[in-house]
């Protein structure tokens, strides 16, 4: 199986989990410059989304999974399930994102 799969749910359906490798995780923490964070803050008091956050966060999302995956590699894994998100503010203006799985060896049935 040449195909890395990562996934949320605990099994893929046509494939069969043949090993547990342990926890795969990848964290990345972003901030946004002064100028964007200024602008997030006017966005914040007339209200509407602050998309200068959104963007933030969904950068983060995919280099945490990106090293979550790199990490489930360098365990030996074709695969990623249960896989979570969790977000944490470390300041102002700064928030952590840190994806998590199960590494595993799948194989098809």
């Amino acid at each position: 199986m040449d195909e890395f799969i990562v996934a949320t749910t605990e099994y893929v359906p046509g494939y069969k989990v043949v090993k547990v490798l342990g926890i795969a995780r990848g964290a990345t923490v972003r901030a946004k410059h002064i100028g964007k964070d200024i602008l997030a803050g006017i966005r914040n008091i007339v209200g509407g989304e602050v998309k200068e956050y959104t963007e933030m966060l969904a950068e983060a999302r995919e280099v945490a999974l990106q090293r979550m995956i790199q990490h489930a590699k360098e365990m030996g894994a074709n695969g990623v399930i249960g896989v979570r998100f969790m977000t944490s503010a470390v300041a102002a203006g700064a928030a952590e994102i840190f994806a998590y799985g199960t590494a595993v060896i799948l194989e098809k049935e």
